[in-house]
């Protein structure tokens, strides 16, 4: 299968058929109330981008995500995954936040679930910011549910703090400085 990623288009893009299992995911690109968060106030409001992954034969959206600036901030890290965070860096440098890209909304269609587009999509981001870098961006963090937690951490996420009892997200990051060095480019 192949498919296009490109900015999502919500004027023209059909996005009905999208199904990922979480209602809140699949409603993101559907809705246009200014009450409910979604793709096209976020971006109306420059807020955050999001990217569609379009099969280029039926041109059905296959899985989308979200991109907007973040920090790591000292005060909401474990005190031992800062250090971690902070050894790396040199140390005219060290500061008490550092730049981040979130990812703030990833989904990929019922229909392709455990095809691997998933790891391609996060593989493309990782790729696009270490190689495009417009601005400073060391680390890519993402809020994930916790039952996606494993799909992150297979793809080289980490956590930066253990969620709390009633939590339904984690918060994850991804080291683009050090992951460039152990691929060599």
């Amino acid at each position: 299968m192949s498919y296009t990623i490109r900015k999502f288009q919500p004027e023209t893009d059909v996005v009905k058929p999208f199904d990922c299992g979480q209602a809140d995911l699949n409603g993101f690109l559907l809705e246009t109330n200014s009450d409910a968060p979604n793709a096209t106030l976020y971006d109306k409001e420059f807020l955050a981008v999001t990217y569609v992954a379009v099969d280029d034969m039926t041109h059905s959206i296959l899985a989308y995500f979200s991109l907007l600036n973040d920090k790591i901030d000292r005060e909401f890290v474990e005190p031992t995954i800062w250090n971690r965070l902070s050894r790396k860096i040199p140390n005219a440098k060290r500061r008490s936040s550092y730049p981040s890209l979130k990812i703030g909304r990833f989904a990929v269609d019922r229909s392709e679930q455990r095809s691997g587009i998933g790891k391609e999509l996060l593989l493309f981001i990782q790729t696009w910011y270490y190689k495009v870098r417009k601005s400073g961006c060391r680390y890519i963090t993402v809020d994930a549910l916790l039952g996606a937690e494993p799909f992150y951490t297979k793809c080289g996420f980490t956590r930066l703090s253990d969620p709390r009892e009633d939590d339904e997200t984690v918060l994850l990051f991804f080291d683009l400085k050090s992951w460039s060095q152990t691929r060599g480019t």
